[in-house]
């Protein structure tokens, strides 16, 4: 017969949670055996580096390029006198004269010329001619009226293919002003040319010598004040009066 075994004895078992949380069904247990997870130690807080100043960009505009300075403006041009054949323009170092009057270089702008025929003349000469020369092959008139009238027709159509020369006066802001002079085209054509040269190289004068005189500093320089703009303003003296 065997021996009786021993009593046996229940020993519960005791769990360990390894994690760190402090909560659940374990929190007992844990706080029992004193089991914590460490602190770390308390690290110093990390300083700001030193900042520095801040410097403000100063933006300084560039010089602006000096132009240079104008030369001084030459003497005017002087002009010769000229005449046309007839004497009824002329021109001047001053200016035009034309029938008697007087238009100065600067106060124009210009002169044009363009040549007219007479359409009147030039159809009622063609037509005197060849009717009267008609009537004379057509034996209806005798020599001598059919010559006259040949000879009227021929001066009528030459009368009408002269024709004139229409002048026009350009000033600026004003009216054109119109001329009528008889001649040969090729004259009044040059002395137009020559009026034109004359106009412009006297503004181009004006226009240079404003420009030379504008740039002068001493046009745009400020005014300095004077003595009687820096002095001290008078005090005003008291009132000898009292009110009453």
């Amino acid at each position: 017969m065997r021996p009786p075994l021993p009593p046996l004895s229940h020993v519960p078992p005791n769990w360990v949670r390894t994690s760190t949380g402090s909560g659940g069904a374990f929190a007992e247990g844990i706080s029992k055996n004193n089991l914590s997870r460490p602190e770390p130690p308390d690290l110093p807080a990390d300083t700001p580096p030193p900042t520095e100043p801040e410097q403000t960009a100063r933006f300084e505009p560039a010089p602006e390029p000096v132009e240079p300075l104008l030369p001084p403006p030459p003497p005017p041009e002087a002009f010769d006198t000229l005449r046309s054949e007839d004497g009824q323009m002329v021109l001047t170092n001053e200016g035009l004269e034309l029938n008697n009057e007087q238009f100065s270089w600067r106060e124009l702008e210009g002169v044009d010329l363009q040549p007219v025929r007479w359409l009147l003349g030039v159809l009622l000469g063609g037509f005197i001619f060849l009717g009267f020369l008609a009537a004379y092959l057509q034996f209806w008139l005798k020599t001598a009226p059919a010559a006259l009238g040949i000879g009227l027709g021929l001066a009528l159509l030459a009368w009408g293919l002269r024709g004139t020369n229409r002048w026009r006066v350009h000033r600026p802001g004003r009216q054109t002003r119109y001329f009528s002079l008889g001649g040969p085209a090729n004259g009044w054509q040059a002395l137009a040319r020559e009026a034109n040269r004359r106009t412009g190289q006297r503004h181009h004068e004006t226009a240079t010598a404003a420009g030379y005189w504008l740039q002068q500093p001493t046009w745009l320089a400020p005014i300095a004040p004077g003595p009687e703009d820096t002095a001290a303003p008078a005090q005003a003296a008291p009132n000898a009066h009292k009110p009453a």
